[in-house]
Protein backbone atom coordinates (compact mmCIF):
# COMPACT_ATOMS: atom_id res chain seq x y z
CA UNK A 1 0.00 0.00 0.00
CA UNK A 2 1.16 3.51 -0.54
CA UNK A 3 1.94 4.98 2.93
CA UNK A 4 -0.56 7.08 4.86
CA UNK A 5 -3.55 6.44 2.21
CA UNK A 6 -6.68 6.73 3.47
CA UNK A 7 -7.36 4.41 6.53
CA UNK A 8 -9.58 2.06 5.74
CA UNK A 9 -7.72 1.05 2.34
CA UNK A 10 -5.25 0.07 5.34
CA UNK A 11 -6.86 -2.15 7.89
CA UNK A 12 -8.99 -4.02 5.62
CA UNK A 13 -5.67 -5.38 3.95
CA UNK A 14 -4.02 -5.38 7.18
CA UNK A 15 -6.74 -7.64 8.52
CA UNK A 16 -6.03 -9.78 5.88
CA UNK A 17 -2.58 -9.84 5.95
CA UNK A 18 -2.63 -11.18 9.60
CA UNK A 19 -5.08 -13.95 8.52
CA UNK A 20 -2.86 -14.94 5.82
CA UNK A 21 0.56 -14.86 7.32
CA UNK A 22 1.58 -12.28 5.11
CA UNK A 23 2.75 -8.30 5.81
CA UNK A 24 1.89 -5.11 4.84
CA UNK A 25 4.28 -2.63 3.44
CA UNK A 26 3.57 0.86 3.36
CA UNK A 27 5.76 2.66 0.53
CA UNK A 28 6.30 6.13 0.85
CA UNK A 29 8.90 8.80 -0.11
CA UNK A 30 9.97 12.45 1.95
CA UNK A 31 7.99 15.69 0.87
CA UNK A 32 10.10 17.70 -1.36
CA UNK A 33 10.60 17.93 -5.11
CA UNK A 34 9.55 15.64 -7.87
CA UNK A 35 7.41 13.59 -4.59
CA UNK A 36 5.12 12.23 -6.97
CA UNK A 37 7.65 10.73 -9.41
CA UNK A 38 9.77 9.42 -6.53
CA UNK A 39 6.83 7.76 -5.17
CA UNK A 40 5.80 5.91 -8.41
CA UNK A 41 9.41 4.99 -8.71
CA UNK A 42 9.63 3.47 -5.08
CA UNK A 43 6.23 1.72 -5.29
CA UNK A 44 7.33 0.00 -8.70
CA UNK A 45 10.71 -1.00 -7.24
CA UNK A 46 8.99 -2.72 -3.96
CA UNK A 47 6.97 -4.81 -6.12
CA UNK A 48 8.58 -8.11 -6.74
CA UNK A 49 7.57 -11.75 -7.00
CA UNK A 50 6.59 -12.50 -3.42
CA UNK A 51 4.19 -9.39 -3.64
CA UNK A 52 0.45 -10.70 -3.71
CA UNK A 53 -1.56 -7.58 -4.06
CA UNK A 54 -0.95 -3.73 -4.63
CA UNK A 55 -3.68 -1.83 -3.39
CA UNK A 56 -3.80 2.11 -3.52
CA UNK A 57 -5.97 4.75 -4.54
CA UNK A 58 -6.00 6.69 -8.11
CA UNK A 59 -4.58 10.08 -5.71
CA UNK A 60 -3.28 10.19 -2.75
CA UNK A 61 -6.32 11.11 -0.60
CA UNK A 62 -4.20 14.34 0.98
CA UNK A 63 -2.03 15.32 -1.12
CA UNK A 64 -3.49 14.75 -4.87
CA UNK A 65 -0.40 13.23 -5.76
CA UNK A 66 -1.06 11.15 -9.05
CA UNK A 67 0.18 7.43 -9.21
CA UNK A 68 0.83 5.46 -12.41
CA UNK A 69 -1.61 3.21 -12.34
CA UNK A 70 -0.97 1.84 -16.19
CA UNK A 71 3.04 1.07 -14.74
CA UNK A 72 1.75 -0.92 -11.89
CA UNK A 73 -0.49 -2.69 -13.53
CA UNK A 74 2.43 -3.36 -15.96
CA UNK A 75 4.32 -4.85 -13.45
CA UNK A 76 1.87 -6.30 -10.84
CA UNK A 77 0.72 -8.76 -13.92
CA UNK A 78 4.51 -9.06 -14.64
CA UNK A 79 4.99 -11.03 -10.85
CA UNK A 80 1.07 -12.42 -10.83
CA UNK A 81 -0.21 -9.81 -8.43
CA UNK A 82 -3.35 -7.83 -7.66
CA UNK A 83 -3.90 -4.22 -8.62
CA UNK A 84 -7.25 -2.87 -5.93
CA UNK A 85 -7.80 0.57 -7.02
CA UNK A 86 -9.80 3.07 -4.56
CA UNK A 87 -11.64 5.47 -6.71
CA UNK A 88 -13.60 6.91 -3.93
CA UNK A 89 -10.96 10.21 -4.00
CA UNK A 90 -10.71 10.42 -7.66
CA UNK A 91 -13.39 8.42 -9.90
CA UNK A 92 -16.41 10.94 -10.96
CA UNK A 93 -13.80 13.88 -10.98
CA UNK A 94 -11.20 12.72 -12.29
CA UNK A 95 -10.85 10.85 -15.68
CA UNK A 96 -10.38 6.78 -14.83
CA UNK A 97 -10.33 4.60 -17.64
CA UNK A 98 -10.68 0.56 -16.73
CA UNK A 99 -9.80 -0.18 -20.33
CA UNK A 100 -6.67 0.94 -19.61
CA UNK A 101 -5.78 0.28 -16.55
CA UNK A 102 -7.65 -3.25 -16.26
CA UNK A 103 -7.55 -3.24 -12.01
CA UNK A 104 -8.28 -6.66 -10.36
CA UNK A 105 -10.85 -4.27 -8.53
CA UNK A 106 -12.24 -0.43 -8.48
CA UNK A 107 -13.96 0.49 -5.42
CA UNK A 108 -15.89 3.53 -4.71
CA UNK A 109 -17.58 5.06 -2.16
CA UNK A 110 -20.71 7.09 -3.38
CA UNK A 111 -20.63 9.90 -1.06
CA UNK A 112 -17.44 11.64 -2.43
CA UNK A 113 -16.67 12.72 -6.16
CA UNK A 114 -19.24 10.03 -7.43
CA UNK A 115 -21.95 13.13 -5.46
CA UNK A 116 -24.28 10.41 -4.27
CA UNK A 117 -25.40 9.72 -0.33
CA UNK A 118 -23.47 8.29 2.64
CA UNK A 119 -23.90 4.27 3.12
CA UNK A 120 -23.96 3.62 -0.86
CA UNK A 121 -20.65 2.25 -3.06
CA UNK A 122 -19.96 1.23 -6.62
CA UNK A 123 -17.43 -1.40 -7.43
CA UNK A 124 -15.77 -3.04 -10.13
CA UNK A 125 -14.83 -6.89 -9.95
CA UNK A 126 -12.16 -8.56 -12.81
CA UNK A 127 -12.09 -11.85 -13.71
CA UNK A 128 -9.73 -12.70 -10.53
CA UNK A 129 -12.66 -12.32 -8.37
CA UNK A 130 -15.12 -14.30 -10.20
CA UNK A 131 -15.24 -16.83 -7.44
CA UNK A 132 -14.38 -15.12 -4.56
CA UNK A 133 -16.29 -15.17 -1.22
CA UNK A 134 -17.79 -11.84 -0.35
CA UNK A 135 -17.68 -10.31 3.29
CA UNK A 136 -21.33 -10.33 3.84
CA UNK A 137 -23.68 -13.40 3.46
CA UNK A 138 -26.93 -12.31 2.56
CA UNK A 139 -29.86 -13.90 0.73
CA UNK A 140 -29.78 -11.58 -2.19
CA UNK A 141 -26.70 -11.80 -3.08
CA UNK A 142 -26.75 -15.74 -3.39
CA UNK A 143 -27.81 -17.71 -7.11
CA UNK A 144 -31.64 -17.68 -7.86
CA UNK A 145 -32.50 -14.74 -5.49
CA UNK A 146 -35.26 -13.49 -7.62
CA UNK A 147 -37.11 -16.50 -7.35
CA UNK A 148 -39.12 -15.39 -3.78
CA UNK A 149 -40.67 -18.76 -4.10
CA UNK A 150 -37.78 -20.61 -3.36
CA UNK A 151 -35.80 -18.47 -1.09
CA UNK A 152 -35.90 -21.60 1.42
CA UNK A 153 -34.24 -23.77 -0.78
CA UNK A 154 -30.82 -22.78 0.67
CA UNK A 155 -27.62 -23.55 -1.83
CA UNK A 156 -24.10 -22.45 -1.73
CA UNK A 157 -23.72 -21.00 -5.48
CA UNK A 158 -23.46 -16.90 -5.52
CA UNK A 159 -25.03 -14.74 -7.92
CA UNK A 160 -22.73 -14.75 -10.93
CA UNK A 161 -19.47 -12.71 -11.31
CA UNK A 162 -19.74 -9.48 -9.19
CA UNK A 163 -22.98 -10.05 -8.28
CA UNK A 164 -21.71 -12.11 -5.20
CA UNK A 165 -20.59 -8.86 -3.77
CA UNK A 166 -23.71 -7.07 -3.25
CA UNK A 167 -24.79 -5.83 0.06
CA UNK A 168 -27.50 -6.89 1.44
CA UNK A 169 -30.52 -4.52 0.76
CA UNK A 170 -29.26 -3.42 -2.11
CA UNK A 171 -32.33 -2.48 -3.92
CA UNK A 172 -32.88 0.69 -1.56
CA UNK A 173 -35.22 2.16 -3.16
CA UNK A 174 -34.19 5.53 -1.00
CA UNK A 175 -30.64 5.80 -1.87
CA UNK A 176 -29.86 4.11 -4.91
CA UNK A 177 -32.25 6.70 -6.90
CA UNK A 178 -30.11 9.24 -5.41
CA UNK A 179 -26.88 7.69 -6.30
CA UNK A 180 -28.07 7.22 -10.16
CA UNK A 181 -29.11 10.69 -9.98
CA UNK A 182 -25.79 11.82 -9.52
CA UNK A 183 -23.98 9.48 -11.72
CA UNK A 184 -26.69 10.84 -14.25
CA UNK A 185 -25.04 14.83 -13.63
CA UNK A 186 -21.83 13.48 -13.73
CA UNK A 187 -22.20 11.87 -16.92
CA UNK A 188 -23.96 14.84 -18.56
CA UNK A 189 -20.44 16.94 -16.61
CA UNK A 190 -17.87 14.68 -17.66
CA UNK A 191 -14.82 13.94 -15.44
CA UNK A 192 -12.50 15.55 -17.73
CA UNK A 193 -14.60 18.78 -18.14
CA UNK A 194 -14.37 18.86 -13.97
CA UNK A 195 -10.72 18.60 -13.90
CA UNK A 196 -10.41 21.32 -16.77
CA UNK A 197 -12.85 23.86 -14.49
CA UNK A 198 -10.82 22.76 -11.54
CA UNK A 199 -7.56 23.84 -13.33
CA UNK A 200 -8.86 26.81 -14.57
CA UNK A 201 -9.92 28.49 -11.86
CA UNK A 202 -7.44 27.32 -9.15
CA UNK A 203 -4.49 28.56 -11.40
CA UNK A 204 -4.11 32.40 -10.26
CA UNK A 205 -4.48 31.91 -6.47
CA UNK A 206 -2.36 28.58 -6.63
CA UNK A 207 0.43 31.41 -8.14
CA UNK A 208 -0.07 34.03 -5.70
CA UNK A 209 -0.27 31.13 -2.58
CA UNK A 210 3.50 29.81 -3.98
CA UNK A 211 4.89 33.66 -3.96
CA UNK A 212 4.10 33.22 -0.22
CA UNK A 213 6.18 30.87 0.38
CA UNK A 214 3.46 27.80 0.22
CA UNK A 215 4.71 24.58 -1.31
CA UNK A 216 2.64 23.16 -4.60
CA UNK A 217 3.16 20.06 -6.23
CA UNK A 218 3.36 20.61 -10.29
CA UNK A 219 0.30 20.62 -12.31
CA UNK A 220 1.24 17.36 -14.13
CA UNK A 221 2.34 15.26 -10.82
CA UNK A 222 -1.20 16.03 -8.99
CA UNK A 223 -5.20 16.37 -9.31
CA UNK A 224 -6.76 19.28 -10.09
CA UNK A 225 -9.41 18.80 -7.74
CA UNK A 226 -7.95 17.42 -4.35
CA UNK A 227 -4.71 19.21 -3.84
CA UNK A 228 -2.08 19.52 -1.49
CA UNK A 229 -0.63 22.63 0.04
CA UNK A 230 2.10 23.07 2.27
CA UNK A 231 3.08 25.63 4.61
CA UNK A 232 5.81 27.73 5.00
CA UNK A 233 7.69 26.77 7.84
CA UNK A 234 7.10 29.79 9.78
CA UNK A 235 3.45 29.34 9.87
CA UNK A 236 2.10 26.78 12.03
CA UNK A 237 -0.93 25.17 11.33
CA UNK A 238 -2.62 26.13 14.56
CA UNK A 239 -2.11 29.19 13.28
CA UNK A 240 -3.50 28.65 9.67
CA UNK A 241 -6.50 26.63 11.45
CA UNK A 242 -7.50 29.76 13.00
CA UNK A 243 -7.37 31.95 10.39
CA UNK A 244 -9.48 30.24 8.14
CA UNK A 245 -11.97 29.20 11.00
CA UNK A 246 -12.64 33.31 11.53
CA UNK A 247 -12.88 33.73 7.49
CA UNK A 248 -15.22 30.77 7.64
CA UNK A 249 -13.11 28.51 5.06
CA UNK A 250 -13.36 24.90 5.03
CA UNK A 251 -10.04 22.90 4.26
CA UNK A 252 -8.53 19.51 5.48
CA UNK A 253 -5.57 19.26 7.87
CA UNK A 254 -2.66 17.08 7.40
CA UNK A 255 0.13 17.91 9.13
CA UNK A 256 2.03 20.89 7.72
CA UNK A 257 -0.56 20.75 4.43
CA UNK A 258 -3.57 21.64 3.96
CA UNK A 259 -5.84 20.10 1.39
CA UNK A 260 -7.67 21.95 -0.69
CA UNK A 261 -10.83 20.18 -2.54
CA UNK A 262 -12.68 22.19 -5.25
CA UNK A 263 -15.57 21.33 -7.39
CA UNK A 264 -17.95 22.82 -9.73
CA UNK A 265 -20.18 24.21 -7.74
CA UNK A 266 -16.68 26.62 -5.94
CA UNK A 267 -15.88 29.99 -7.47
CA UNK A 268 -13.46 32.59 -7.54
CA UNK A 269 -15.42 34.29 -4.47
CA UNK A 270 -14.14 30.90 -2.39
CA UNK A 271 -10.83 31.32 -3.53
CA UNK A 272 -10.36 34.72 -2.68
CA UNK A 273 -11.57 34.15 0.48
CA UNK A 274 -9.12 31.46 1.10
CA UNK A 275 -6.50 33.37 -0.28
CA UNK A 276 -7.01 36.30 1.31
CA UNK A 277 -6.89 34.59 4.79
CA UNK A 278 -3.78 32.70 4.01
CA UNK A 279 -1.91 35.59 2.44
CA UNK A 280 -2.78 37.90 5.81
CA UNK A 281 -1.62 35.18 8.19
CA UNK A 282 1.66 34.71 5.87
CA UNK A 283 2.25 38.65 5.67
CA UNK A 284 1.91 39.52 9.33
CA UNK A 285 3.84 36.71 10.07
CA UNK A 286 6.45 37.62 7.63
CA UNK A 287 6.67 41.10 9.22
Amino acid sequence: VAAEQFPSNYYAWDRLAKAKNAVVRSIGVADGPNKAQRWNTALLEAINERTAAVALSHIHWAEGCLYDLPALRAKTRAVGAWLIVDGTQSVGALPFDQRKIQADALVCGGYKWLMGPYATALAYYGPAMDNGVPIEENWINRKGSQDFRNLVHYQDAYQPLAGRYSVGEQSNFVLLPMLEAALQQLIAWEPARIQAYCATLNAPYLERLKSLGFKIAPAQERSHHLLGVQLPNELSMDMVQTALQRANVLVSMRGQSIRISPNVYNNTEDWERLTAALEQIATAKST
